[in-house]
């Protein structure tokens, strides 16, 4: 288990870190939990969390991966980006209120440039979802946000 905080490996802030722990960490994998609570900001009215939740729930789980590397490397935790999926399959429309989920993410690829795929799994009691993440980590992920648009040209 890892005892890091989850605000200090996620560059996330209150109600959106979803993800309640990282249970293991290594190279290649990351191992994370979480129990699904009522009043959160994608519940429904029953408590229950909608099943496309489930992308978010992976994609932050790859990012507590990114942030557990740079915490053993001594980096800065640093802003990352959900490009897409494939190939999101579910079994269930929801995950039930008090359900127990965990999520395993694997490392498939990743190249120099901060570009990288995850085979992800997620599973709770008769649940089971599975997805590759394509994600994006910049090297300079600030100016991706301060940058100001282009003035249209006027030829």
């Amino acid at each position: 288990m890892i005892d890091w905080p989850l605000a200090e490996l996620l560059p996330h802030a209150g109600d959106m870190i979803l993800i309640d722990q990282v249970l293991a960490f290594d190279e290649e994998h990351i191992q994370t939990r979480l129990t699904v609570r009522a009043g959160g900001l994608f519940n429904r009215d029953d408590g229950s969390l909608p099943a496309w939740v489930g992308i978010e729930l992976m994609a932050q789980s790859v990012a507590a991966y990114a942030g557990c590397r740079a915490r053993l490397e001594g980096n800065p935790v640093v802003l990352g980006f959900l490009l897409g999926t494939r190939k999101f399959e579910c079994n269930v429309e929801h995950f039930a209120l008090g359900a127990e989920l965990r999520i395993h993410a694997q490392r498939s690829l990743e190249d120099d440039n901060g570009m990288g795929v995850f085979e992800c799994h997620l599973t709770g009691p008769g649940i089971h979802a599975t997805a590759r993440l394509n994600v994006f980590r910049p090297p300079q992920a600030e100016n991706y946000l301060t940058q100001k648009p282009q003035e249209p040209r006027h030829d």
